[in-house]
């Protein structure tokens, strides 16, 4: 608030309600129902009459006591407003002229000093309140995006908005000091790349998994159960079966269907004998013959006709950190050597449109599981030559062809590995 401005009551157009209830006052005279105090200053009459004349103008709200000059004064001069302090009574002749001039009196219990300190706190909250570029914040966002913005503000506290834009509720410093780390368990990866944003902040509890160690860096010791299996989800069957747990017959199916998708239907090298039993089982559990299931899945996950070029890049894509080189991978895989023909024409020329960012190579697996090989489109510095010494192969403008190869984790990147020590 501005403690110099004398005006202020009048420029946040102050109901007169507000400044009845703030006082503790009775109303003597006027009408102030759905009435706003907005023009005039507030003063102290505490000269004399003649000197009175010369600083109340019309409009003026005037804190004064019994004097009955005083108060002739303030309404001769066109004051809206008297508040007459300390009980003081109000004559008849005063209430009439009141009337007369439209002016409002009030009568407080409070001394002059007291009422003077109170007046400004009947000012609405909303004169106060910003109402353009507010800053807020988002249900999902994240508490290190909210700190550092919180860090550059004074605001006590911050609005928080659904994604609809509707309040939610508040946010203040001091509920950060007191924020709870969200806790995880990272499934099928231990990688930083791979992992949620802001795992960073998060309470890792377990990593279950079958990949290689990644960048994965915890507190405190956690259980972590790493397997060189053909699917995480045998991982968790076997899990389920060391605690006696029967699955039911939709987490089942759920199960069996991971562990088909990983393996290409046990077509993929990463595949163990492990992986078919865990799939044999669960097909049990399911209903479900395994390859029939297969076969409708991969018919499925390779109608991509109503996909754009983006979303097939990203439908199955990971990022792998080997040494000092960023890599990242798309897969599709099909049954169909003429569908995989026609979605590599769509990802050359998306690949091409595409922004590198932090990735010193960009890799898409065409996979045929019919013929157990892979179309690998390519981008980026170096990637030719490191394709070549990886697999042998011919490496022609942007894309090679590479016999076996169905794998990014067991046969891919641990090429990729090997080729890069001998660069």
């Amino acid at each position: 608030m501005e403690i110099y401005d004398s005006g202020i009551l009048s420029k946040a157009n102050t109901p007169y309600e507000n400044i009845l209830d703030t006082l503790d006052a009775t109303l003597i005279v006027g009408e102030i129902e759905n009435r706003t105090y907005d023009k005039g200053n507030v003063l102290i009459a505490a000269a004399n009459p003649d000197l009175m004349e010369d600083y109340i103008k019309e409009g003026d709200l005037v804190i004064l006591g019994n004097r009955y000059e005083s108060q002739l004064c303030a309404i001769e001069m066109g004051a809206a407003c008297l508040v007459v302090c300390e009980g003081a009574k109000v004559s008849n002749t005063i209430q009439h002229l009141a009337k007369e001039h439209n002016c409002v009196i009030m009568q407080s219990p409070h001394d002059a000093f007291t009422v003077a300190r109170l007046v400004n706190l009947s000012m609405p909250i909303g004169y106060f309140m910003t109402k353009e570029n507010l800053i807020t914040f988002r249900t999902d966002a994240y508490v290190d995006e909210i700190r550092d913005v919180m860090a550059k503000k004074r605001n006590r506290d911050f609005p928080i908005l659904d994604h609809k834009g509707i309040y939610r509720g508040m946010i203040s410093r001091r509920n950060l000091m007191g924020c709870n780390k969200k806790r995880v368990i990272l499934v099928d990866h231990n990688e930083k790349t791979q992992a949620v944003d802001g795992i960073e902040e998060a309470e890792i509890l377990e990593i279950i998994d079958h990949h290689r160690l990644g960048s994965i860096n915890t507190i405190e010791p956690v259980y972590f159960r790493n397997q060189p299996l053909g699917c995480t989800a045998t991982i968790i069957y076997l899990m389920a079966k060391e605690h006696g747990i029967t699955l039911p017959k939709q987490i089942a199916g759920l199960l069996l269907s991971a562990i088909l998708s990983d393996t290409l239907a046990f077509r993929s090298p990463t595949c163990t004998e492990t992986d078919k039993e865990a799939a044999e089982a669960l097909s049990k559990l399911a209903g479900e013959d395994s390859m029939s299931l297969a076969g409708k899945m991969f018919e499925a996950g390779s109608n991509l006709k109503d996909k754009s070029a983006e979303e097939i890049f990203y439908q199955d894509y990971k990022k792998f950190t080997v040494g000092d080189l960023s890599i990242g991978v798309g897969q599709i895989n099909s049954m169909s050597s003429m569908e995989l023909q026609v979605i590599e024409n769509r990802l050359q020329e998306f690949l091409s449109k595409s922004r590198m960012d932090d990735l010193g190579i960009v890799l898409f697996l065409l996979t045929d599981i019919s013929t157990e090989s892979s179309r690998i489109l390519y981008r980026g510095d170096k990637a030719k030559e490191l394709l070549s010494e990886a697999f042998h192969v011919e490496v022609l403008d942007h894309y090679c062809d590479v016999p076996g190869l169905v794998s990014r984790k067991k046969q891919l990147i641990p090429g990729i590995m090997v080729a890069l020590q001998a660069l």
